[in-house]
């Protein structure tokens, strides 16, 4: 009965979610780029270092 409980409890919590958008820019957050509104700031930051 426990299993059937957590399960019940992931099904109406997943009602609740949803996907993320932007997660193909995932890459560049690892790598250290900034976003400023949704933006990849990096040409600013490499002119800024010049």
């Amino acid at each position: 009965t426990a299993k059937l409980m957590v399960f019940t409890l992931v099904q109406a919590a997943a009602r609740k979610w949803r996907r993320l958008k932007g997660a193909n820019q995932l890459p560049l957050v690892v790598e250290g780029i900034i976003f400023n509104d949704g933006v990849a700031s990096r040409d600013a930051d490499k002119s800024r270092a010049a």
